[in-house]
């Protein structure tokens, strides 16, 4: 991968996600990576899983950014908006 294909992705990832270190005893990182490889996820995949369903939420809803939410807040005020125009 070239130097300007690592860069755009990570100035896209910077922007798109939040980082959660996670810290796992000594020896259990490979206990997470087998249960994750069986569940066929990658051990990010497994922990946004577990995250989600922790918190629950949608698949949709759990991918939806801060920056979704207030475009849809604006819409629907744009809307109102037209309507009292009317």
């Amino acid at each position: 991968m070239g130097k300007t294909s690592s860069a755009v992705k990570n100035r896209y990832n910077a922007k798109a996600y939040d980082q959660i270190p996670v810290r796992v005893p000594k020896g259990r990182k490979a206990d997470v990576e087998a249960y994750a490889k069986a569940q066929g996820e990658s051990v990010n995949g497994l922990i946004n899983n577990f995250l989600r369903n922790a918190i629950g939420l949608s698949e949709s809803e759990w991918k939806k950014t801060v920056d979704d939410e207030m475009d849809e807040i604006i819409e629907e005020n744009i809307e109102a908006f037209k309507k009292l125009a009317d």
